[in-house]
Formats: structure tokens, sequence, C-alpha cells
């Protein structure tokens, strides 16, 4: 494999579309729904940051290091995407292996809860093991984000480690990064957990 290109993937819950210009709009709502930009632990653009965010993201897409994409909420009924939610990656690309991490996510406050996110998370998984056969998926998020924590090793992603200081955060304090993985062997009994959460969400 030599690049990963966009794609879109559609689940139960969500739907991932490649990142484009014309999201603006529906992604400053969305982050406006808890004005997630407060989260001091995390790093959610403001509405007058997401035009360089957008940008930023395609950008690196642009040079092979990050397959960035726009999370859509499925109508109930129809399943069509609909209303933007929010925004996740593929992202620290390593072609050659290949291996990668899926991160700088975020997604509305009122949809925190309801499945989107394992359900993202299937999709992106499924993708990068069976059609981009990736030896292993990296997550990584914030010491003192406990919610990201909790989220991820639910997924059944096993914690590999904890480098301190790696960052600054946009008040100062500097960034002490939980890494965790799935590796190619672990997806079958990942997948099989994750689609039991979801099939119970009927």
């Amino acid at each position: 494999m030599t690049r990963i290109t966009p794609v879109t993937l559609r689940g139960k819950y969500v739907t991932l579309e490649p990142l484009n210009e014309d999201h603006h709009d529906g992604l400053v709502e969305a982050a406006s729904d808890g004005e997630l930009w407060n989260l001091w632990y995390t790093a959610v653009p403001r509405p007058e940051e997401m035009s360089a965010e957008i940008q930023r993201r395609l950008g690196m897409q642009e040079d092979g290091s990050m397959v960035p994409f726009t999370t859509r909420l499925n109508d109930p009924v129809t399943g069509d995407p609909g209303k933007i939610i929010g925004m996740t990656t593929y992202c620290d690309i390593n072609a050659e292996l290949p291996r990668l991490e899926i991160g700088y996510t975020w997604n509305a406050a009122s949809v925190q809860g309801t499945g989107t996110n394992p359900d993202s998370k299937r999709l992106l998984l499924g993708h990068a093991f069976e059609t981009l056969n990736c030896v292993a998926v990296e997550f990584s998020t914030h010491w003192m984000n406990m919610q990201s924590r909790e989220a991820i090793a639910r997924l059944g992603a096993k914690q590999d480690g904890v480098l301190r200081a790696t960052s600054r955060m946009a008040d100062g304090s500097l960034r002490d990064t939980v890494i965790f993985s799935i590796v190619a062997s672990e997806w079958p009994q990942v997948r099989s957990g994750l689609d039991l959460r979801l099939a119970k969400r009927r």
C-alpha cells in the first residue's frame, strides 16, 4: 500500500464522508453543540477557527499523513446520511507497514452515548484491517480525558503506555498522552464485540 485514498463509509448510525470545505457550517454547528472547545483536555476548533482546521486537515491529506472524515448522523428511517455531528481521521499513517492511528475525533455533545462513536470506530477499524490490511491501529488521548480513555478501552484496545509531556495544551499545560492499540490478530474478537454492542441498540 502506498497511499490511503478518501472513501465514504456507511454504518448503522453514522456515515463517514471525505472532509471538504462545504462542511464548514455544519461542523461549526456541531462543535457549538456543547461548546466543545471549552474542554481543556481536548482540541476542538472554535467557530472562527473551523475554516483553518479544515484546511489544515486537507493539507495533511495532500502530503499523505492524514485522511480526514466528516461524520454525519444517519436518518433513523431511511438510513441516509443527514446532519453533520463531528470529525474524525486516519492519521500518523505509516504506509509501508501499513499502520495508522484513528484520532483527532470529536462529536457533538447531544449524540455522545448514542452509539455513534462505536459505529464510527467499527467502520474505521473494519476498513483499516479488512481493506487496507493494517498490521495495527493506534489510539491516543490525554491522560485526563477519562471519557475518551474509557471509550477506547471499551473498543477492546489495549493500553501500550503513557508518554509524558508530549505537547503543550492551549491553556499552557503539558499533555501526558495515553497510547492504545489493536493489532490485526485481535481484530476478529474486537469486531465481534463491536457488532454485539451495535446489535443491542435496536
